[in-house]
């Protein structure tokens, strides 16, 4: 089990490089199954999810070969449409291939996918779209079983605008017979690379960027590389950690305008954030205002997976702070966590009051999701003494070297791995 212990009320400054972004490596992974040949995609974060991802492409027939940052996967030919049940299990985002998998071979075989509890997050809207285009869908014990005889162009609009069922009925429809319209589709900037990235591989996606998603089905595509774009929201956890143990530092290799959202709560409460072309500066030198209200919505407005790493922040800000989830119902689990560390934060349904406090004091904390895990980190290093984060492995499914790049900002953080036994005689 990894560990992460943490001195905390250490001063972050310096410059940091930013990771390729998760969110977006894991659809351009899948989407490379369409290719009957090589796809190359540069800036790759070394996190689980992504071996996880390779291990199912791996089982599906795919060579992988994964050196520095650079992904090169061979999906020359493939071994059947069924993925393994034990790595589906492991990450949510294995359900973005089977709209690939429906497109290359007209079938595909998964499993209820796992990942972090953070809410139901059904995916309902994902097999509804997919059966717009007809594909028939049975589900039996947990298995999914997808047919068609042949994928067919439909114009359909999503009751949500979910990140996920965008990106599979989108990698669906580029080899459909015909034209697919997705009105009321997710504008996240990972939708946003992922079209670009199958239009240069030879796709014909029109309105990119927009609401409504136009793809003429062509019947191949073709060998070609692209650069996975910076995680806005690793970028983010960094700032959020700055702010609330002051200092001033620099990311690169993030566009700030993923962040606005973000940049406009941070700059709200105090800090002062400068922009430039590929990088954003933060400078936390002054106490903290509370931000009354906060609310999570899709893009572009202020990220879910942010709630968290926000909720610990405005933790040790004076004053209350409300903040309301709108998309996961189980965001608020790292509360009782929080609360360990001295946080006060009550819920209510969907909405987390903060009371901040003068200072959070270092405990022993478990990370239960990702992004809760990212929170207990921003917590631990705004908190006095130290704290001590088990089961580290969720914030390694998402952040790539995350106390080597706190180390290099001044943070007194370390990485160990206790055996079982250790762990059952600490117990």
């Amino acid at each position: 089990m990894s560990v992460l212990n943490i001195r905390g009320r250490q001063k972050l400054e310096g410059f940091l490089s930013v990771q390729g972004s998760k969110n977006g490596a894991l659809p351009l992974m899948a989407a490379a199954l369409l290719h009957e040949g090589t796809t190359i995609l540069h800036n790759i974060p070394h996190i689980l999810d992504v071996h996880f991802m390779i291990q199912i492409l791996e089982a599906l027939g795919c060579i992988c070969t994964f050196e520095g940052g650079t992904l090169a996967i061979d999906a020359s030919v493939l071994q059947g449409a069924q993925l393994p049940r034990e790595q589906v299990g492991r990450m949510r985002s294995s359900i973005f291939l089977i709209g690939p998998l429906l497109g290359r071979c007209q079938e595909a075989v998964t499993y209820q996918p796992g990942g972090c509890s953070i809410g139901e997050r059904p995916i309902d809207l994902h097999l509804w779209g997919l059966r717009q285009m007809n594909v028939d869908i049975t589900e039996e014990e947990g298995t999914i079983c997808l047919s068609t005889g042949g994928l067919t162009g439909k114009e359909m609009t999503l009751a949500f605008p979910s990140v996920g069922a965008t990106e599979n009925i989108l990698m669906a429809a580029v080899k459909a017979n015909g034209t697919t319209v997705i009105k009321n589709a997710a504008r996240e900037p990972e939708i946003v690379q992922l079209c670009l990235c199958l239009n240069r591989m030879g796709a014909k996606i029109q309105g990119i960027g927009s609401k409504t998603l136009r793809i003429d089905g062509v019947t191949a595509l073709h060998d070609s590389e692209w650069t996975n774009q910076g995680d806005r929201i690793a970028a983010a956890t960094y700032l959020a950690a700055v702010a609330a143990c002051g200092g001033e530092a620099v990311l690169h290799g993030i566009e700030a305008s993923q962040l606005y959202s973000v940049l406009s709560v941070l700059s709200l409460s105090g800090c002062e954030v400068f922009c430039g072309t590929s990088s954003v500066c933060i400078r936390s030198l002054e106490p903290l205002r509370r931000v009354p209200y906060i609310r999570t919505s899709p893009f572009p407005g202020f990220p879910t997976d942010m709630q968290s790493p926000i909720l610990a922040l405005f933790s040790v800000v004076p004053g209350e702070t409300v903040i309301e989830e709108t998309i996961f119902e189980n965001r608020f689990q790292v509360v009782g966590e929080l609360g360990k560390m001295g946080a006060q934060i009550e819920t209510d349904g969907t909405r987390a009051r903060i009371c901040g406090v003068r200072m959070l004091h270092g405990a022993c904390v478990r990370a239960r999701d990702l992004r809760g895990g990212a929170a207990l980190v921003v917590a631990g290093l705004a908190a006095h003494g130290t704290t001590r984060i088990e089961d580290c492995s969720h914030i390694q499914r998402g952040y790539e070297d995350l106390e080597k790049r706190l180390v290099r900002l001044g943070a007194d953080i370390r990485l160990e791995e206790e055996t079982q036994t250790q762990s059952a005689n600490r117990a």
